[in-house]
């Protein structure tokens, strides 16, 4: 579906982290959508590097890309020349700024910091000097522990990915005042949906769960899952919201999330529902209990009454749509 009526011809726009899981669906949606548009693709893709939780650094895989036409150059946001030649040589009309260490067990603060806010000002500035719309995932990483549903303005972040975030959130408000810059930042709930495969363990535990059932083993679920609820939002949706936001006028800090708390349990019923299996499910305890979020639901009334999002998908019509693609990665991937 194409959200905007612009054509975007002759119009240039940088996707950071455009290897990664929401920057790749962009690449693509533009490439079909708005074939006029000179994309450019930025990523460091992955390596060997890891963070101290062994996790890797970078998500960005070549595959994700595949099928996309446009510019694709590898690099690291971190990189201070990297970004003053792309200052100098290209004149950018938006800036969709998914790059990040989004990792939320990360423990590397130093890094965390100067990656997801030090390195974002610094783009910010080339935003400025180009006069380009800067559109940016912030997370609902953000509210913490706040209580349902979540707001804009009642934040308390409890890991340093949130707090980076919050601080990505504060940064661009000042600096849209200060330039009189239009910034959106979009506050993802729990995404899921094509591309997410090659976060590894970090992918939704819709993937994850679904990857048990194919490989015929009991779905594990924390004990009280039909309790514990997630805003689960659908990648088209996603799309969707950073579609919306190139309109002109549209700035500010806003939640993309259905606005509906489904549980963990609910995934796994319709999981199954859409496989025709039937597996029991296996129950353990929850070892994060401290530090849980046992419930999330987005507030999106602002987002629905300045962006013209609302949610297309339930969770039933996002697996349902999903389920081809859930498959193939798990033969093609998984069980080769």
């Amino acid at each position: 579906m194409q959200y905007i009526d612009n054509d975007l011809k002759n119009v240039t726009i940088l996707i950071t982290g455009g290897a990664g899981f929401i920057g790749s669906n962009l690449a693509h949606y533009f490439q079909k959508h708005h074939k006029g548009a000179h994309v450019i693709v930025l990523d460091c893709f992955r390596s060997g590097a890891t963070l101290s939780n062994k996790n890797l650094k970078s998500f960005g895989h070549f595959k994700n890309l595949i099928g996309f036409n446009g510019e694709v150059i590898s690099g690291d946001i971190n990189d201070i020349e990297l970004l003053q030649r792309l200052e100098r040589e290209y004149k950018f009309d938006y800036i969709f700024h998914q790059a990040a260490i989004s990792d939320t067990t990360a423990l590397e603060q130093d890094l965390m910091i100067k990656t997801n806010v030090n390195a974002y000002k610094d783009l910010l500035h080339i935003a400025a000097a180009h006069n380009a719309k800067m559109i940016y995932a912030s997370s609902a990483a953000t509210y913490g522990t706040a209580p349902s549903p979540q707001r804009i303005g009642y934040e308390a972040p409890q890991n340093v990915y949130g707090f980076s975030k919050l601080a990505m959130d504060n940064l661009s408000s000042a600096y849209a005042k200060e330039h009189n810059l239009e910034i959106v930042g979009l506050r993802y709930f729990n995404v899921y949906g094509k591309g997410e495969y090659f976060k590894n363990s970090t992918a939704s535990m819709v993937l994850q769960f679904a990857h048990q059932i194919l490989a015929n083993k009991n779905p594990k679920l924390f004990e009280g899952s039909d309790k514990i609820k997630r805003d689960f939002i659908y990648i088209e949706d996603i799309i969707q919201a950073n579609i919306l936001s190139m309109r002109d006028g549209a700035s500010g800090i806003y939640n993309v999330g259905t606005g509906e708390a489904r549980s963990f349990q609910s995934i796994v019923d319709v999981l199954q529902s859409k496989l025709n299996t039937s597996l029991e499910c296996k129950y353990i305890p929850n070892p994060f209990t401290t530090s849980y979020q046992f419930h999330t639901e987005a507030d999106i009334e602002q987002t629905k009454k300045e962006l013209g999002f609302r949610a297309r998908f339930s969770l039933e019509d996002g697996i349902a749509d999903y389920i081809d693609e859930i498959k193939r990665i798990y033969y093609s991937e998984v069980a080769s």
